[in-house]
């Protein structure tokens, strides 16, 4: 151990508040108690696997309370989670296996024909997460202590460009986070997260690594469904919950009364850049919608608007957590406030690198700033305004165009319930954006319409020059747009 040591987390927690409420979900309540109890049964079955400190273990799980205590007994190993992306292929999920040098697949049954589909394609040991409670479990030293210092998780990137990269992080990176985030928002006693992303995503395992440190429920649910979240919240007092734009779109379509219950005190909302008229509704309805800005390589949120400024800034992603700063680059030059450059970062829950990419590393990681690749700005006063990837970036006959920008233009039109923007290539202008738009049930649209819409809002050159009618746009599992795949509609489209 060479950095900074302290007690294995859920040990810890057991030990301070054994019968507090840590975990609610497929029909039970479990105290933190129960849960170091049957991680550690859990830790003793994987080491009877062969599992043990330093080796890199999968996961192919659901939203789950086995999946919850898997990861904290694969911790109390000394073995690395590897949080695997349902979603995927079995070729892809092969490729992520073999290049993170996996020794073990853990996986639920329900993913069976997934695992059967890749079985011959690795070479790591693969077993089903059902079957490991009823195995003759090993005695062995389970972890004391944890080094700041050491892997906790390695997560995959999304791969908008290339192949995704296995992001490592540390305890330090998931302790310096959830920190960040108590002193954003404060802490109470009572408090209930719930959470309806995948916990294979970094939005979601933030959740459960907070619930150890800060002694807090979690409401587990195994997928986003609007109308259940709406349950829940009344029903479980959440007071908490993160979601990403589209997930809040679909609450507040569901949602019968005028408002949340008042013990909802937080909707950290991630992802894109939300539309303004979605965050005037909830300012008009008292939803406390808080904005957040963060990436897998930041251990989830870095940036996020504080209870101080939900009114008066509407629109802003906030301002660095207390651990952690920022700035706007342009050229290797860091700009004025208003000014547009890529978002750079810096701070302890930032990542170390990529695994096996020291190139990579290298180009994302300099001088222990992360480039982000993200674009945006801040203002006189230090808040972010978050506009796109760098890589979504539309330039059109020199202008650069912001897909958010005109996404955001067209979700104020009434009839519009989702809309997605990227660039097609044209020969006069080099690119030009296209639109894909999702309707309000019975809405009729014409292309003729929607222009005439955009032009009294947009300049010319960011008036998207074609629109595509879908019946949904590409998503990932934690509902974020996914541009790339709408450039291959536009080919599909003819």
């Amino acid at each position: 151990m060479t950095g900074q040591i302290m007690p294995f987390w859920l040990k810890q927690r057991a030990f301070l508040t054994p019968q507090r409420t840590a975990l609610i979900g497929d029909g039970e309540k479990v105290t933190f108690a129960e849960l170091d109890r049957r991680a550690r049964h859990l830790a003793s079955c994987l080491a009877g696997l062969g599992i043990k400190q330093g080796d890199h273990v999968a996961l192919l799980m659901p939203n789950r309370v086995l999946t919850v205590e898997l990861i904290h007994a694969i911790a109390y190993l000394g073995a690395v989670t590897v949080p695997l992306n349902t979603r995927l292929t079995p070729p892809e999920l092969a490729w992520q296996l073999n290049d993170v040098n996996a020794s073990f697949l853990i996986y639920d049954a329900v993913y069976s024909d997934k695992i059967n589909g890749l079985r011959d394609q690795v070479t790591c040991l693969i077993h089903d997460a059902n079957c490991l409670k009823g195995r003759r479990h090993s005695n062995v030293n389970l972890k004391e202590h944890i080094d700041l210092d050491d892997v906790h998780t390695i997560i995959y990137t999304s791969g908008t460009t290339g192949r995704p990269k296995g992001t490592l992080l540390t305890f330090g990176n998931h302790w310096w986070s959830a920190i960040g985030s108590s002193l954003n928002l404060g802490l109470n006693r009572n408090d209930r997260w719930l959470c309806c992303l995948p916990l294979f995503h970094v939005s979601g395992l933030s959740i459960i690594m907070r619930s150890v440190i800060y002694g807090m429920t979690v409401v587990l649910h195994d997928k986003f469904d609007p109308v259940r979240v709406n349950e829940s919240i009344k029903r479980d007092k959440v007071t908490m919950i993160s979601v990403v734009t589209a997930m809040l779109s679909a609450m507040l379509d569901n949602l019968s009364d005028p408002g949340y219950p008042q013990h909802l005190r937080c909707v950290l909302l991630g992802g894109r850049p939300a539309p303004l008229p979605l965050l005037e509704t909830c300012v008009s309805r008292s939803i406390p919608v808080y904005q957040t800005y963060g990436l897998t390589e930041t251990a989830s949120q870095i940036v996020a608007l504080s209870p101080d400024h939900l009114l008066a800034k509407v629109g802003s992603a906030g301002k660095p957590l207390f651990p952690a700063q920022l700035r706007i680059v342009n050229n290797g030059k860091e700009v004025k406030a208003g000014e547009v450059g890529e978002i750079v970062v810096k701070g302890p829950n930032v990542t170390r690198g990529y695994y096996k990419q020291e190139e990579a590393t290298a180009q994302a990681i300099q001088g222990g700033w992360l480039y982000t690749g993200d674009m945006g700005y801040v203002d006189e006063e230090g808040f972010l305004y978050v506009l796109d990837r760098r890589d979504d970036l539309i330039i059109s006959g020199g202008e650069n165009v912001y897909p958010a920008e005109v996404e955001a233009a067209l979700l104020t039109h009434p009839d519009i319930k989702e809309a997605g923007v990227t660039g097609m290539p044209d020969p006069q202008w080099g690119e030009v954006p296209v639109a894909f738009i999702v309707t309000r049930p019975g809405a009729k649209l014409t292309e003729a319409e929607l222009n005439q819409f955009c032009n009294k809002l947009l300049a010319r050159y960011k008036v998207p020059k074609a629109f595509y009618f879908v019946n949904r746009l590409p998503r990932n599992a934690s509902n974020k747009l996914l541009r790339r795949e709408l450039r291959a509609l536009i080919r599909q489209q003819g």
